[in-house]
């Protein structure tokens, strides 16, 4: 009986959804300029069952270093699983408007979805992995 147990266990893990892991370094899209942003995202410091992200890294369209200032600052924050590669209930900020948004993050692959929305007005990028 165990055998037949551990053989259907077997057969069926295959099928099994996975989440994945949004933890790691983001690079995100081009603003207008072509500059971008890197963020370290990871569980929260005061709750490890969220979400949180800082800015790493500020580049110009050529690479070279963008505004450091904002180098080390919170970028999201109590992101909270929603579902299968799925957060929201967050908050974000948009650095180059220095305004926070209600947000929601997706995960597909090596791509996340960011976005957020104050009143109607909502702004979505998709950042890329960098590792």
């Amino acid at each position: 009986m165990k055998k037949i147990i551990l053989a259907a266990a077997l057969t069926l893990a295959p099928m099994a959804v996975h989440a994945q892991d949004v933890a790691g370094t983001w690079q995100s899209a081009p603003s207008d300029t072509g500059s971008y942003i890197t963020v370290d995202i990871g569980a929260c410091a005061a709750e490890a069952s969220q979400t949180c992200g800082n800015i790493t890294g500020v580049f110009e369209a050529d690479g070279s270093a963008g505004n450091q200032e904002i180098v080390g600052k919170p970028i999201i924050w109590d992101m909270q699983p929603s579902g299968t590669n799925a957060w929201d209930s967050g908050t974000i900020w948009a650095p180059d408007q220095d305004k926070t948004y209600t947000s929601k993050m997706e995960l597909n692959g090596d791509t996340l979805s960011v976005s957020g929305c104050v009143l109607f007005i909502c702004r979505s990028q998709d950042w890329t992995r960098v590792n």
